[in-house]
């Protein structure tokens, strides 16, 4: 009875650690298509705002679930009253995460936007201390001051440094550590699952960005932009729409599955390949011994948390990981 316990165990420990690998390399996947999309779009074809953009991607969020709810695809609670304070403060985080997140992608060169996107590592970890409670290993703790340590060193020797580019990355990080942190306590309550979260997020967040996308003048840049009839810029921009739901149910996934903190390292794993693309895509990296050697200590890096965080047996945070993990699959 105790091997066949045994093996039952070993068997479920299996498919969730595959759970967890094909989560985090989906996660990896679309957020590296969307960085790439973005970048095309905001830069090479010059479009005058990422607030619009965001918008298209919030849009396509709700369309997308809510066709699949009236299908009976997916599931998620109907909007009540309480639905604003179960979710809170995700909307707001979520607002803050996409739109600083496209405004930094527009203002720096992709292999420095990736750089400095790892200090949302350093951000998460420290969150999940406070708010969960969860304290990273030692292994962990060297290979995220590397990360970290390799970005500040690309960044002494950035020659196309911007205070705007650095500001909103930076606060893009806080706002990326804020909702991996708070959107993995919102799953584990197994209150409005993973479906439910994006939407309402969406959802209760549209109306606030259209407004400051019209105060700002970018509603109007926008719809005078040269290139709408230009189906190669049309078929981008509208890639980039679909992409925003596709990144936001892999961060999803990838958070249920995982913890918060290997969905922040994750996103800027997938950034190796951005890294180098980067400095083909876009145009706007200017090269230098200094920079480019700090992008590689971060990149090195980044392979060490991987290594660290999928080869280490599961311990008893782990094993709570994978039973919340079968409760909240949807």
């Amino acid at each position: 009875m105790s091997a066949h316990s045994s093996s039952e165990d070993a068997e479920a420990d299996r498919i969730l650690m595959i759970k967890k690998i094909l989560s985090a390399a989906f996660y990896a996947f679309a957020s590296f298509m969307i960085t790439v999309v973005n970048k095309t779009v905001l830069t090479s074809y010059a479009f005058p705002s990422y607030q619009v953009l965001g918008l298209g991607q919030m849009i396509a969020t709700i369309l997308v679930l809510w066709c699949g709810r009236s299908l009976k695809v997916v599931q998620f609670p109907p909007l009540d009253s309480g639905i604003a304070h179960r979710i809170w403060p995700l909307p707001v985080i979520y607002l803050g995460n996409m739109a600083t997140g496209l405004g930094g992608t527009k203002e720096l060169s992709l292999p420095m936007f990736t750089a400095l996107r790892r200090f949302s590592i350093l951000m998460t970890m420290i969150l999940e201390r406070f708010v969960l409670g969860i304290k990273a290993s030692w292994p962990v703790q060297v290979s995220v001051m590397a990360m970290v340590g390799g970005a500040l060193l690309a960044a002494v020797d950035d020659v196309t440094f911007s205070w705007t580019g650095y500001t909103l990355v930076l606060l893009n990080d806080g706002f990326t550590a804020a909702n991996g942190v708070y959107m993995k306590k919102k799953l584990d309550s197994k209150d409005l699952g993973k479906y439910g979260l994006m939407y309402y997020n969406a959802l209760f967040m549209i109306v606030p960005a259209a407004i400051v996308a019209w105060c700002t003048g970018d509603l109007e840049h926008s719809a005078a932009y040269p290139h709408w009839d230009n189906m190669l810029f049309l078929a981008q921009f509208l890639m980039s729409c679909l992409m925003g739901f596709v990144l936001s149910y892999s961060v999803m996934l990838c958070t249920q599955y995982n913890s918060a903190l290997t969905t922040t390292i994750i996103g800027c794993l997938k950034n190796i390949l951005v890294t180098y693309l980067g400095m083909i895509i876009g145009g706007d990296y200017v090269y230098s011994l200094l920079n480019f050697v700090g992008l590689n200590i971060s990149v090195l890096a980044s392979l060490g948390y991987t290594y660290v965080t999928f080869k280490r047996k599961p311990n008893n945070y782990m094993l709570l990981n994978e039973a919340n993990s079968r409760v909240n699959t949807v």
